[in-house]
């Protein structure tokens, strides 16, 4: 558990690029948090038009599929523009979220009892403090550093559920863990999203906090995410970086070990 010195640093700005992202494809894994393979995944991500794009899809043995887009400009500060997230079954939408940064609106399309359900909402975005989705992940990477170091960061977070809301999430560093990953022992710093909900609210609803790991030592990529799946009521799931048969729980880093 990191025991260092932890003090509250609201971000007035947009946060600054420390480390831009280029063209990436991988083959991630969607599990549960027992490390059971439910899904397998595939990341792409690439620059166009001076934009970050990036594409992940899970597909389940039995037709379900995930698929969550998102779009960043990283110069001269690190903004997200776009995200949205589909679920599949049967090739039919189960379940569709999207985020328009630009014309702060979001929308909410979901199949119940038979009937789909529609919300449409106006958000309000702080440009540079709001993301969602995987642009958290590119958040932290140029966060990183500052995180670790002892602050903890005040964001903005999009969430559905199903109907669009901007809650208030805090951002603090966990500590450096160790994870069994596909037939290796991993390190990673984790970070942990907390959402900041209304004592009112927390009568109704319970949303847990998410986590991510990046990759330890530098350059900080992404290693393992584990959360709901993309409402609060979801099961909590994981998600890693090497798909293989075995996923085991991570664990804190001995302090003679960090090195």
């Amino acid at each position: 558990m990191f025991m260092g010195a932890l003090f509250f640093v609201p971000l007035a700005l947009s946060i600054e690029l420390a480390e831009p992202e280029g063209a990436a494809h991988a083959y991630p894994a969607l599990l549960d948090l027992n490390g059971k393979k439910l899904a397998n995944g595939e990341f792409m991500q690439w620059t166009q038009n001076d934009r970050l794009h990036v594409r992940i899809t899970y597909k389940f043995s039995n037709g379900r599929r995930f698929e969550e887009k998102a779009v960043l400009r990283q110069r001269p500060e690190l903004i997200q523009e776009e995200w949205s997230w589909e679920e599949l079954k049967n090739a039919k939408p189960s379940r569709e979220f999207a985020v328009n940064f630009l014309s702060k609106t979001a929308t909410a399309h979901k199949l119940e009892n038979g009937e789909v359900k529609h919300w449409s909402e106006k958000i309000e975005v702080e440009t540079g403090r709001t993301f969602a989705g995987f642009g958290f992940t590119v958040a932290l990477q140029n966060l990183r550093k500052r995180l670790v170091n002892g602050e903890r960061v005040e964001l903005k977070a999009v969430g559905f559920a199903p109907k669009p809301q901007v809650i208030t999430v805090q951002i603090a560093y966990g500590g450096l863990d160790q994870m069994r990953m596909s037939e290796r022992l991993l390190k990673g710093d984790r970070f942990v999203i907390h959402p900041e909900i209304p004592l009112i609210a927390k009568l109704f609803v319970h949303v847990p906090d998410t986590q991510i790991w990046l990759t330890n030592p530098p350059p900080a990529g992404f290693l393992r995410w584990e959360g709901p799946v993309a409402e609060p009521s979801d099961p909590l799931i994981r998600v890693d970086l090497v798909s293989g048969d075995e996923s085991g729980p991570a664990k804190a880093v001995a302090a003679s070990s960090r090195r």
